[in-house]
């Protein structure tokens, strides 16, 4: 009776083996790993794209100011990611060397897919070869095209990658993904798009049920990381905490309402 168990127990020794029902059980879990990483989002609009990212004190001396979430992969993107950090920050290094290269063989910035594609290709080598392990990371791509186009894709695990007009990632995807879609408008300004991204990272937390609104929103503005980049300068751009402060504070009756 031990064998069917044993061979059962087989499908998840490698990465390059296949279930019965055609999952690599490795790659299962590294999508399990990026579950378990803080949120990210992104959102476009016809106006450009925003990604936002929160962060959280796993310790009460844990510095949160140091810690980053949301990347510059050129002037035209930017980058977020849930997951294990190690992993996304190997991968950020990576493509923002692909995005160096590519402009000094061919003379122009690389396009935003062609960069999330980069990052999907390593991805889904590792989930092919002995010796290795899947990425537990997911990666939020947006930014500008040369041609003014604003895209958003979001790299996984197993090597895929989609484009999309908001999407979330990480413990808090489910609650935030169901929130863009009932409030998403493709013509959202970058300034309402910064609003809707800090609003549904807010209510997230606080609809977890592991603090209450009153108790977070005088600190949520060291929690949270926000990048944009418009469609109109195609330049990539973080808030700084001051501004991302005075933002939380003139949305005070939307998050505590």
């Amino acid at each position: 009776m031990a064998f069917p168990t044993q061979q059962a127990m087989a499908y998840d020794r490698a990465a390059t083996i296949f279930s019965p029902e055609g999952d690599l059980y490795q790659v299962r879990y590294a999508f399990e790993a990026v579950k378990k990483g803080w949120t990210s989002l992104g959102i476009r609009s016809v106006k450009g794209v925003v990604l936002a990212a929160e962060k959280r004190r796993l310790t009460p001396l844990l510095d949160v100011s140091d810690i980053e979430k949301i990347y510059k992969v050129d002037d035209h993107v930017g980058v977020a990611f849930a997951g294990m950090g190690g992993d996304g920050r190997v991968l950020i290094d990576y493509v923002r060397l692909v995005s160096v290269r590519h402009k000094l063989v061919y003379g122009e910035q690389a396009t935003v897919e062609y960069l999330a594609k980069a990052v999907a290709d390593v991805k889904q080598a590792y989930t092919q070869h002995g010796g290795v392990r899947p990425f537990g990371v997911a990666l939020i791509f947006g930014g500008v095209n040369p041609d003014g186009s604003v895209k958003l894709y979001r790299t996984d695990p197993g090597g895929q990658y989609f484009s999309y007009k908001a999407v979330a990632i990480g413990m808090g995807d489910s609650f935030v993904n169901s929130f863009l879609e009932k409030m998403y408008r493709e013509e959202l300004s970058i300034d309402s798009a910064i609003k809707l991204a800090i609003e549904a990272l807010f209510k997230s937390r606080v609809a977890a049920g592991e603090e209450k609104k009153e108790q977070l929103y005088p600190v949520f503005h060291e929690l949270i990381e926000i990048g944009f980049v418009d469609r109109d300068e195609k330049m990539f751009k973080k808030l700084t905490p001051e501004e991302i402060k005075s933002i939380v504070k003139s949305m005070e009756p939307e998050l505590l309402s």
